[in-house]
């Protein structure tokens, strides 16, 4: 198992990675890239045809299943090496947003999943677009809330760290 710095070095590169456009290691998908790619399929969601809503839809949905790919395991590697360096209460919080955000993502996609053209034409997917809309802004809101959360406990383990080991 790497060592408590690795650990908290490793996690700040992921989140910060995006920022550079650097692509990360392995198949990881940190909360930042998340964040990004979701809406930029987001703001694609305004098209008005039925074709291209159906498009877009399923554009969506892969986005969603991605996502809810990568942060599974960016949130395993997470809960497997930084929460055990963390206090229970505070490895409990985490475990709780990450568990709140792959909820969220879940319920979006299950929505989109149960639209089909049928649907679409019928009640006319744009009458839905708010609730996408405002789905899609509370996830990203949360993915961003959460990276900033996580973040600020890392720089301040990563100082902690140093200071004790000076040499790393």
């Amino acid at each position: 198992m790497p060592d408590a710095l690795e650990v908290v070095n490793r996690i700040i590169s992921e989140h910060s990675g995006i920022r550079k456009h650097a692509k990360l290691a392995g198949d990881t998908v940190n909360d930042v890239e998340a964040l990004f790619t979701l809406r930029r399929t987001q703001s694609a969601w305004d098209e008005t045809s039925v074709a291209a809503l159906v498009e877009k839809k399923d554009q969506l949905v892969q986005a969603l299943t991605l996502l809810e790919q990568g942060l599974a395991n960016h949130y395993r590697f997470e809960e497997e090496s930084f929460l055990p360096l963390l206090g229970d209460l505070l490895a409990r919080a985490i475990r709780q947003e990450h568990d709140d955000i792959a909820s969220e993502i879940s319920s979006a996609r299950a929505t989109l999943t149960g639209m089909d053209l049928e649907e679409i034409q019928e009640r006319g997917l744009l009458s839905d677009t708010p609730v996408i809309q405002h789905s899609i802004g509370s996830i990203a809101q949360a993915i961003a809330e959460h990276t900033r959360h996580e973040e600020a406990i890392l720089e301040i383990m990563k100082r902690a760290l140093e200071r004790e080991n000076p040499s790393s």
